[in-house]
């Protein structure tokens, strides 16, 4: 088995990515079950009412849909009953555990390792990190890892309506020389979202797929901040300002600075990091 000596410096991006992917999973995923139900109803007069006949198919259905769920997955609906289920947030369930079942077991199928035991989708995660010394020698798979993991996290985070703060950054960016460097605080990473963006790094994924964004971790702020002409403290302000909580409304003062970092939503369409 590979050690941390042994890796090389091309396959670093993808295992960081495959880590900063794995844990926003972990932490999600459990956050799926509890949306199966939905907690509110839409506006009065939003949609019409289903005929009795119909609504006793989808109940039906619903029922069907929950108890396999439970049976495949171990997932039951929090207080199910009669109340209908999200079938899309069902079908991102079955499509994210599905895909972990099927990642782990071609990792260990490529590794020679055995065929891994039953389990949960976060404990597959965690063996699969486990591995990632091993992964390391094959750059090809930590490749196919990363897109892997990187698609069901994203899958998992849109099905739960997440959408993460961005903070423009100063300075321009090391590779494409545009204004387009943005802090984003849940990763705490920067990223550079212009789409025509190409690092010199051959393993980085923005050298062949146009959704990927190079990505500057914590440890590399210092060197980012020299090359693109900004601050590593701004960066780490630009971090903290996005994460803390909203004040209170109150009247700004005549004097207050214009040039404070900006918090802006993601467009899931901008950006994606490699």
């Amino acid at each position: 088995m590979a050690d941390r000596t042994s890796r090389t410096p091309s396959v670093e991006p993808a295992l960081r990515d495959i880590a900063l992917w794995t844990a926003s999973l972990v932490r999600q995923f459990p956050e799926l079950a509890e949306e199966l139900a939905p907690g509110r109803r839409g506006p009065a007069g939003s949609a019409p009412a289903p005929s009795p006949a119909a609504r006793d198919e989808q109940i039906r259905e619903e029922r069907r849909e929950a108890l396999l769920l439970q049976q495949r997955h171990g997932l039951a609906v929090p207080g199910h009953g009669a109340a209908p289920i999200r079938l899309h947030v069902s079908d991102a369930i079955r499509d994210i555990t599905d895909g972990v079942v099927e990642l782990e077991e071609a990792v260990c199928a490529r590794l020679a390792l055995p065929r891994p035991p039953r389990a949960g989708v976060v404990d597959r995660l965690r063996r699969v990190v486990g591995l990632l010394d091993a992964i390391a020698a094959e750059p090809d798979l930590a490749r196919h890892v990363r897109d892997e993991i990187r698609r069901m996290a994203r899958r998992c985070a849109r099905t739960l309506g997440d959408s993460e703060t961005v903070v423009r950054v100063s300075g321009r960016c090391p590779w494409c020389d545009s204004v387009s460097l943005r802090a984003f605080p849940d990763r705490r990473a920067v990223l550079c979202v212009n789409p025509a963006c190409v690092c010199v790094d051959e393993a980085c994924g923005c050298q062949d797929d146009p959704a990927y964004r190079h990505l500057w971790p914590e440890r590399e702020w210092a060197e980012l901040a020299a090359a693109a002409g900004s601050r590593t403290d701004e960066i780490r302000a630009a971090m903290d300002t996005a994460a803390a909580p909203a004040p209170a409304p109150t009247d700004a003062p005549a004097d207050a600075p214009a040039d404070a970092p900006t918090a802006v939503p993601t467009d899931d369409s901008e950006e994606t990091s490699c």
